[in-house]
């Protein structure tokens, strides 16, 4: 415990004294109670102990977890022995302990495994609910399923509001419930869609961008489910003519998944709809050089967003990664010394440093309200989460002429589109042309899964689709085999492909003349402008997604 006492970490004997008189001293106890207490952060109090004991500190609930480590070892063991198995490689199987310096359990554990044994430290809460969370298949899911419907969880609409509350509060259809979430997050779900149909209840998870079926459950089950999610929503229970929107959050372990919740009356009941916002720590986001953006854009961006003053647009369609490219482009720029506020809808990532607004429209709290009031805020830098009418354009331009840096998001199909976009909706070609100074399209693709990777050779007749026949020669794409790791889909995870526009003194004469978008595309190119489809198939020739993710994400242009 010596790791935790002084600088630079400040725990002083004052503020452990009250632990202590609960918590042996040096004990696991006293570790977690400090990180309940928020008196040091997970991560750093998990890798002290790690430190002090020399194993590595690794938080299971949010790492990848190898499939076939989990197959080695049975869950009634990983409960029993407190333990978690994580990777594989080769032959070395590393395994989460709350005790890694136990050598018998390590002895045993190889003797089940046959294979070698790495232990690394977690919090003995994480590896329970790493267990709880690593170990859920569809076949346990549809078992408690199964398991609920034997309980009487009949709901009516004469039901008091009292009722339908205590009935819902069911420990089976809560654990229901949190089994689906959960199973969600393992499969790294980004939407979890709940769908009624005629006589069964659809579930669908959207993983990498494309829509999957796991499973199906009986249609008397729905209300019960539905009524729980707006429990924890803090939604109207007995509402189900109008549609409802909300937010909730879970406890995973000692991590946190924050969720956006909405619900959709239909001819078959309330769909709903789960975005899953952030889990693990709120901070951790990726940063513009973690998200593997082609040099020739990433380094012209960086230079971009470091300009005081002006406006620049990321444009893409809904779930193209705008987001988290709009955070990644703040974290860089994000000091003591810069004054950032967002106005954002809903906020989906709390950022330290940054001052975040969400816009409420029920209260008149719109994007163009909450701008004006920024700008008496003394702000360097402003953050408009999307743009949507005319009012906040305008507004948002003139804060980029008169000394901000502003970023916004747009809705188009290109880069060059957005500035067009913007003077299709009422604002003036003279207040375009000098404030924006650069926009930034982008896409997602699902990568190719690194675990069943394999090239293959295109025939030529496919190649001169994607190339100029000048040239041309034999190149290995690549894909997918599909394996247990990817869900015999060929994909895990995604990619993101984009393009640049940086705005030149010709472009912003063009932009003076409202000039059509052919003209400003050839005039970008003479600057560098490369098309998404570009970008794309740089991807593709890196091993990093395949020309089928490039085909349904982009429009046809030639690229090379």
């Amino acid at each position: 415990m010596e790791a935790i006492r002084g600088e630079p970490h400040r725990l002083s004997d004052e503020v452990l004294e009250p632990l202590l008189e609960e918590h042996p001293e040096g004990s696991l106890e006293l570790l977690e109670a400090i990180v309940e207490k928020k008196l040091l952060p997970k991560e750093v109090a998990g890798k002290l102990w790690g430190d002090s004991i020399g194993v590595a500190y690794v938080e299971p609930v949010t790492t990848i977890v190898n499939r076939d480590a989990m197959d080695l070892i049975p869950r009634e063991i990983a409960i029993k022995a407190k333990v978690l198995p994580l990777y594989l490689f080769d032959t070395l199987l590393t395994v989460a302990m709350a005790d890694p310096l136990d050598q018998e359990l390590i002895e045993k554990l190889s003797r089940i495994t046959q294979h070698p044994i790495s232990a690394v430290f977690s919090l003995p809460s994480e590896i329970e609910a790493g267990i709880e969370m690593h170990y859920l298949t569809e076949k346990s899911v549809k078992e408690s399923l199964a398991e609920l419907r034997s309980i009487d969880l009949q709901l009516n609409d004469t039901m008091s509001a009292e009722a339908v509350t205590e009935l819902v509060e069911n420990a089976s259809l809560i654990q229901v419930v949190n089994s689906l979430i959960y199973f969600a997050l393992r499969e790294r779900t980004s939407d979890i869609h709940i769908e009624p149909r005629e006589t069964f209840t659809s579930i669908r998870f959207r993983i990498d961008g494309n829509l999957r079926e796991v499973l199906t459950f009986p249609k008397d089950l729905h209300v019960a489910i539905t009524s729980r999610l707006k429990i924890l929503s803090n939604l109207n229970i007995t509402e189900n003519r109008l549609p409802q929107d909300g937010r909730f959050s879970m406890k995973i372990g000692d991590n946190r998944a924050d969720f956006r919740i909405s619900f959709l009356p239909t001819i078959y009941g309330e769909k709903v709809v789960i975005r899953v916002l952030a889990f693990g720590n709120k901070k951790d986001f990726l940063r513009l050089d973690q998200m593997l953006i082609s040099q020739t854009v990433l380094q012209p961006y960086k230079r971009l967003i470091r300009n005081p003053s002006g406006i620049i647009f990321v444009t893409g369609p809904t779930g193209s990664g705008k987001t988290t490219t709009l955070y990644a482009s703040l974290a860089e720029i994000n000091s003591p010394d810069v004054n950032i506020t967002t106005i954002e809808d809903p906020v989906e990532l709390q950022v330290e440093g940054l001052n975040q607004t969400q816009v409420n429209a029920e209260i008149g709290l719109t994007f163009g309200h909450v701008l004006r009031s920024i700008l008496r805020q003394d702000p360097d830098v402003i953050l408009v989460g999307e743009i949507r009418d005319v009012e906040t354009a305008k507004i948002a331009i003139e804060s980029a002429l008169t000394g901000h840096l502003v970023f916004a998001t747009l809705h188009t199909n290109s880069a060059i589109q957005a500035v067009t976009r913007l003077i299709d909706i009422g604002v003036e070609p003279y207040q375009v042309a000098p404030a924006v100074i650069g926009v930034v399209a982008q896409r997602l693709a699902a990568r190719i899964c690194q675990r069943c990777k394999e090239p293959y050779y295109p025939s030529r007749e496919e190649l001169l689709k994607y190339f100029q026949p000048e040239g041309l020669v034999e190149v290995p794409f690549y894909r997918g085999r599909g394996c247990p790791e990817c869900g015999y889909t060929g994909y895990k995870g995604r990619i993101s492909f984009h393009e640049l526009a940086l705005i030149s003194e010709e472009m912003r004469e063009i932009i003076n003349r409202n000039g059509s978008v052919q003209e400003l595309t050839a005039a970008a190119r003479k600057t560098g402008y490369k098309s998404l489809r570009y970008d794309g198939l740089k991807k593709v020739l890196l091993g990093l997604t395949t020309i089928e993710e490039i085909e349904a994400n982009s429009s046809f242009e030639w690229a090379c």
